[in-house]
């Protein structure tokens, strides 16, 4: 049993990992030292979202599909 329920879509989980890989590579490739470290760990962050199925965040804001998938 899940200590979550699940309150982002498969188009959802898709874009939050995807845009959360694209924002690490980024950061290495137009940033450098400590501000490009930070950048990539919001990065990866959000790509940790997205593969959980689970954003805090929309959970606060109400968003989300109520755990269906």
């Amino acid at each position: 049993m899940a200590f979550y329920r699940k309150n982002i879509g498969g188009l959802h989980q898709m874009v939050r990992i995807a845009s959360g890989v694209a924002v690490v590579v980024a950061a290495f490739v137009y940033l450098a030292g400590a501000t490009a470290w930070l950048v990539a760990l919001g990065g990866a962050g959000v790509a940790l979202t997205g593969f959980i199925g689970y954003c805090p965040m929309c959970a606060i804001a109400g968003i989300g599909q109520g755990g269906a998938s």
